[in-house]
């Protein structure tokens, strides 16, 4: 099963300028704009006259023509249905899960599982440009395990984020610590996403191997006993757990705890461990324990889900900052990244080859 698939966008058009009065009515007017690329040609026509204010504008795709002609029918503006969208059950919500970067055991190459141990200056970077590629996808909540490692990944991660929303980690080990880490302005309030820790997401406990170096744990033990240790399913290193019993409690929690949040419309960000998230991926892709055995996560590297209509949907990871193949593929992803650039003082308008034989609508207001 692939890890990751990538969305390959075939062109991009995008027009730059601060969407204010004068500079809109002064040199565009009411005029409709028509972009051309080596590939496709594309027709964008203001929907509604006078007004040029950022968050009253509205555009249409009224035609986009290439050598597979395809028509783009026009998206009316949303903002005059806000209210009523608003009571509205929610229709998706993305999940991006992401494996902790590389950890200082990691380089030595040494078991590591529920020892708390941080990242490497590469780990750190990993984490960086991980925030990078998921930097325009909506985030509501951030789930972290209890380990500084996975902790660290999601906090840098968010230092990119294009909404630079601070996340600030929940403390309800006690009514104590609840009630001095309360934030008391509601502006900041606003501001701030939650990072809710869990050790149920902690990496499987290896038992007594962590800490051992594993190439001389192999030499020991024997190469075979000790692929079966770390690989197999339900054989559990000495003392520790195997992936069934990781899965059995980072899955009960997700179901518990993280799905509710999803099923309500909320964008989740998951920051863990290579076996914790191998458990959730075979919750989300119904992978039977054969299949999940070989499944490897790179550190570093986000995973996107969509969950639709109650069907956790795949889509890959992001490539970058400026790849918009995974805002495409759903309506309300797309308006998200459009609402987002149109309020910095310019939009994009990106097409991935995939969806070029199809009727894709775009929205801005």
């Amino acid at each position: 099963m692939a890890a990751t698939a990538f969305y390959q966008a075939i062109g991009t058009l995008q027009y730059s300028g601060c969407f204010s009065n004068s500079n809109l009515n002064q040199e565009n007017g009411n005029s409709a704009y028509r972009l051309v690329s080596k590939v496709f040609n594309l027709d964008i026509a203001p929907l509604r006259s006078g007004t040029h204010c950022s968050r009253k504008r509205s555009f249409s795709v009224i035609q986009a023509s290439t050598s597979q002609s395809t028509v783009f029918d026009p998206v009316s503006s949303p903002s005059n249905g806000l209210k009523s969208d608003s009571k509205k059950k929610p229709s998706e919500a993305a999940l991006i899960l992401i494996r902790h970067g590389e950890s200082m055991w990691n380089e030595k190459n040494l078991f590591t599982g529920c020892v708390d141990v941080p990242l490497t200056k590469k780990g750190v970077e990993e984490a960086i440009e991980a925030g990078k590629r998921i930097s325009n996808i909506p985030i509501d909540m951030i789930y972290t395990s209890a380990l500084i490692r996975a902790q660290m990944t999601a906090m840098l991660a968010m230092t990119e984020h294009r909404r630079k929303k601070v996340p600030i980690i929940l403390h309800d080990e006690s009514e104590q610590a609840r009630v001095w880490s309360q934030i008391f302005s509601e502006d900041t309030n606003k501001q701030c996403i939650p990072v809710i820790t869990a050790w149920q997401l902690n990496e499987r406990m290896y038992g007594e191997l962590q800490g051992l170096n594993k190439q001389e744990t192999a030499e020991r033990f024997g190469k075979e006993k000790v692929h079966e240790w770390r690989r197999s399913y339900d054989i559990p290193p000495p003392n520790g757990e195997s992936l069934e019993m990781c899965a059995q409690r980072a899955v009960a929690y997700f179901k518990e705890n993280i799905e509710p949040q999803l099923q309500c419309g909320k964008n989740v960000m998951i920051a863990a461990h290579g076996n914790s998230l191998r458990s959730i991926i075979m919750y989300l892709d119904k992978l039977t324990s054969q299949e999940v055995i070989s499944l490897e996560l790179s550190t570093g590297i986000p995973m996107l889900y969509i969950l639709k209509e109650g069907q956790f949907i795949r889509r890959g990871s992001p490539v970058a900052p400026t790849e918009a193949g995974v805002y495409a593929y759903t309506k309300r992803l797309a308006q998200y990244r459009q609402r987002y650039l149109t309020s910095i003082g310019f939009f994009c308008i990106y097409i991935p080859i995939q969806r070029l034989k199809e009727m894709v609508q775009f929205s801005s207001w």
